[in-house]
């Protein structure tokens, strides 16, 4: 059974940085790509950041470009996001996602939910102005 355990949330002031881990567990295949999707009360859930485990090429949404980076250690089974100047409205849930290799990412959805079957429960960060 996958199993993904995002860990590494909190509370920073407006400017600040924060780091988030997710651990990947019980899969036999590869992922073909993993992601990072938040999302705020009363907002739909969007994704940030995704990766290509494959090359490790990752990718982003404009709205965090130059300011989040993404990257995968594979000997540790763990995706990491790097979030610098934090701004407020950045607060929501986390999520982190994956997808087999059995099913290929297409760029084009790689920041859809529905491109990804396996979900951690989320980690809060809250940035306040």
């Amino acid at each position: 059974q996958v199993q993904l355990v995002e860990s590494g949330g909190g509370s920073v002031q407006a400017g600040g940085s924060l780091g988030l881990s997710c651990a990947a567990s019980g899969y036999t295949y590869d992922f073909y790509c993993m992601a990072w999707f938040r999302q705020a009360p009363g907002k739909e859930r969007e994704g940030v950041a995704a990766i290509y485990v494959g090359s490790g090429l990752p990718k982003y949404v404009d709205s965090v470009k130059g300011r989040f980076t993404t990257s995968l250690d594979s000997a540790k089974k763990t995706l990491y996001l790097q979030m610098n100047s934090l701004k407020p409205e950045d607060s929501a849930m986390y999520y982190c996602a994956a997808q087999s290799n059995l099913y290929p990412c297409r760029v084009s959805a790689l920041f859809v939910s529905t491109s990804y079957a396996y979900w951690g429960q989320g980690t809060q960060v809250t940035v306040s102005s």
